[in-house]
């Protein structure tokens, strides 16, 4: 279990599994964490040279100081995906397409197989059974994040993912993380990274709303995202202030105090002010 406010990775950069060119550079991009691609960037023809890519990748990188992901495919070649996992260094496995938890235990148990015991899950919710499902995929073993696939799940729901309808099921995988005491969750991925401003708003706006890391798809984003998916110099201000006024309150034996500027600072006010802190990058 882990604080809802704490974050992981906030930074992830998405990789074709079939380019160890840009594999081979995608450590130094700036992301947290880079997520090696063997489902929807990879052709089916091209699956296990992307495997053999990958595991390669995955042992050159053994160390480096990012987290090291790889996303698999959904149903039958998830197998093969898995076995190319056997005996090399991997910080996690992205789970695409999950409709229930009976996904979530069938790969884990794979990854056991192949002794990928203590391996990170992080299940895209990506279709309609998925978000029916949220509390019991979040609380499955092994399950690290969650992260939302609007582009995929759009096109089930018959929304655009462009469209501004999105609120309540985001919101739906934010309350779900945080219920089961998992990091908080993935924001969608956003294929157009020209205009970053309008990416800047919008990852700000998933921000305040308790997403906490968000995936690229080019390094342009990164810089953004990392920028946007942390508490702003005000909010760090305001955090430190509560806290400390809390602490003075506490030691003269009240339980609640009314600060310079008229705001009521208690108990509940105080976990706001942890959570923002708890935010904060280390350094």
């Amino acid at each position: 279990m882990t604080s809802g406010a704490a974050v992981a990775a906030r930074t992830y950069l998405f990789v074709p599994g079939d380019r160890p060119d840009m594999l081979a550079t995608a450590v130094g991009r700036g992301a947290d964490a880079v997520i090696a691609d063997l489902e929807d960037a990879v052709a089916p023809t091209g699956r296990d040279a992307a495997r053999h890519v990958v595991a390669g990748w995955l042992r050159d990188t053994a160390g480096a100081s990012v987290e090291r992901w790889v996303r698999v495919n959904p149903g039958e070649p998830q197998e093969a995906d898995v076995a190319a996992l056997c005996d090399v260094p991997v910080d996690g496995v992205m789970l695409p397409k999950v409709r229930s938890l009976d996904d979530v235990i069938r790969l884990v148990d794979a990854l056991d197989g192949v002794g990928r015991r203590h391996v990170k899950v992080l299940p895209l919710i990506e279709t309609a059974q998925a978000v029916l499902h949220l509390p019991a995929i979040a609380n499955g073993p092994r399950v690290h994040q969650l992260m939302i696939g609007e582009h995929d799940l759009g096109a089930e729901l018959g929304i655009a993912a462009t469209a501004d309808v999105w609120l309540p099921i985001r919101l739906q995988v934010v309350v779900a993380s945080a219920a089961a005491g998992i990091h908080p969750p993935l924001g969608p991925v956003d294929a157009d990274f020209s205009d970053l401003g309008r990416l800047r708003r919008e990852t700000r706006a998933l921000y305040e709303i308790g997403f906490r890391s968000r995936p690229a798809i080019h390094p342009a984003q990164i810089a953004v995202y990392d920028e946007a998916l942390r508490p702003s110099p005000d909010e760090v201000t305001w955090a430190q202030h509560v806290i400390a006024t809390y602490r003075a309150t506490l030691a003269v034996g009240r339980g609640a105090a009314v600060d310079a500027e008229g705001r009521m600072i208690d108990e509940a006010v105080v976990k706001q002010a942890h959570a923002v802190l708890a935010a904060v990058p280390p350094g």
